[in-house]
């Protein structure tokens, strides 16, 4: 695998197969190997009596990312002003099986939103992608989409889900159409057939980073096929990292343009990177300004869907015929909102600050309850969000504020430390009696994860010889997001799962 410092010879090891070779000057990995990945210890080729027909080209392996939440900002970001994001303990899980030789498929399982498909390799379109004028390399900036590309792949977009419902097939369009064109970008028509197979804990079409998450799922994965990626592990230099982060954020940016058009790419950035960031875009026909926030610790949160149904477009409609009425007024409140985030970004990377410390947690959680208070004042929030503020603080176990967008949507709790269990519990069981839907989480963790192989040392078969192998049936039959979580989460009882591996740049 590439070490990430396009030195013109270096060792290439990392995450996947371990092979030795060089990199050219424009960062190609060049090995003794042929085209089916076929190579004995000594780097040889192998003859076709040598090589095994049925058996798989490399084990199985699984990347994980983060869904977000906006923890300051919302609305006022529209303006130019400043907003904080943070990384959620809510993941997508993506598996990805490589078939034998002979099997020249790839395939999308998708359960989470009933999508099955699979397409023959070699009828892909392959001569477009590759034309020298549109070849991308796994380190390309790539900026906007290519409209001859959207329109090879069109024919291969139309067979998905024929019959199903419109709405369905909106989803599962935008779905395949960003797999598609970062697989025809990224691989070639020698690439080894192979089954993704997604599920995810992050609740959908909730403003909490899902689509995101899955692209840089997506991503990573490809990335990693290819060998163009080093790491993760304990030992890597920051800024080898950070290059690696960037370029696993900059082809899950195009996945997000497949599927929303025009991202401010803010949500793969926080997926990617995990942590936090500072957003801020002051002139619209340039890109924002994103920066991280390395030093972001995890603080426990209570995640709660008030399950009412929300639309962004009406919520920032209503701000901004509300700002036409009073600008004055109005960007009076915007203002405020922008001096909060920067109050924010300047409490918790302040050398002081203790995530463990209840006075550190109560500065934070104020500014919570002013930004809230702020976006009420804007007319953005809902009876539903205004219930669980009531029920929190009448527990008095943290400080609530809506996120997002309003207007119904989910609602983020920064909780006390130390919160008694049986207020929790009262909580949540009044949560549940009234119809909303709670997640208890962390805010602030890792970005895109690796388990290579798809094999867990600390798994819930914990006497298994060697670990836990997570294969298809497995992961499929694993029952709702808890089930997901108890058997390939990144956290387990014990803390972090021993096998998963993140990039993290753990200073600025």
């Amino acid at each position: 695998m590439f070490d990430g410092t396009d030195a013109p010879n270096g060792s290439i090891n990392g995450v996947g197969p371990s092979v030795n070779g060089n990199v050219d000057v424009n960062g190609y990995v060049n090995v003794n190997v042929n085209v089916n990945g076929h190579v004995n210890g000594n780097g040889l080729l192998l003859s076709p009596s040598q090589r095994r027909e049925s058996a798989p080209m490399a084990p199985a392996f699984m990347v994980s990312a983060p869904g977000k939440v906006i923890v300051f900002g919302e609305h006022a970001v529209v303006y130019g002003k400043a907003a904080i994001a943070a990384a959620i303990a809510l993941r997508s899980y993506l598996h990805v099986t490589t078939l034998s030789k002979s099997r020249r498929t790839v395939s999308l399982r998708f359960p989470d939103i009933d999508l099955t498909h699979s397409w023959d390799i070699d009828s892909l379109p392959w001569a477009l992608f590759q034309r020298p004028d549109k070849k991308k390399s796994y380190y390309s900036l790539v900026t906007e989409l290519d409209a001859d590309l959207l329109a090879a792949l069109q024919p291969h977009i139309d067979e998905v889900s024929p019959g199903r419902p419109e709405d369905i097939r909106k989803v599962h369009r935008n779905s395949v159409t960003a797999f598609l064109y970062l697989f025809l970008s990224l691989a070639s028509p020698r690439f080894p057939g192979c089954l993704y197979t997604l599920r995810s804990t992050i609740p959908i079409s909730a403003g909490l980073g899902s689509s995101a998450s899955i692209s840089v799922c997506l991503a990573a994965a490809l990335l990693v096929q290819l060998r163009t990626l080093s790491g993760p592990h304990p030992d890597q230099p920051s800024e080898e990292a950070r290059l690696q982060i960037e370029r696993i954020n900059r082809w899950a940016f195009v996945s997000e343009m497949c599927i929303h058009g025009n991202p401010s790419g803010v949500d793969n950035t926080v997926a990617t990177q995990g942590k936090a960031v500072v957003f801020q875009r002051t002139d619209y026909s340039k890109p924002p300004s994103v920066r991280p926030l390395w030093s972001f610790p995890e603080l426990p949160l209570l995640l709660v869907d008030t399950k009412q149904a929300k639309s962004t477009a009406h919520e920032v409609a209503k701000v901004g015929e509300l700002n036409r009425a009073h600008p004055r007024l109005v960007g009076t409140i915007l203002d405020a909102i922008h001096n909060v985030t920067d109050a924010a970004a300047e409490l918790i990377q302040d050398s002081s600050f203790d995530a463990q410390d209840e006075e550190s947690l109560r500065r934070v959680g104020e500014l919570m309850t002013i930004n809230h208070g702020l976006l009420n004042s804007l007319g953005v929030s809902h009876p539903r969000l205004e219930r669980v503020r009531e029920l929190v603080d009448h527990e008095g176990i943290g400080w609530t504020k809506l996120t997002g967008a309003g207007g119904g949507g989910c609602s983020i709790t920064l909780l006390k430390p130390n919160a008694p269990g049986e207020k929790l519990a009262k909580l949540e069981s009044r949560f549940e009696a009234e119809g909303y839907e709670k997640f208890g989480t962390t805010l602030g963790g890792d970005g895109v994860g690796v388990l290579w192989p798809a094999v867990l040392k600390n798994g819930t078969e914990e006497d298994e010889e060697g670990g836990m192998e997570i294969d298809v049936d497995k992961f499929l039959n694993a029952q709702g997001t808890a089930g997901v979580e108890q058997l390939v989460g990144v956290h387990g009882d014990g803390g972090e799962r021993e096998g998963w591996k993140f990039w993290r740049v753990e200073s600025e």
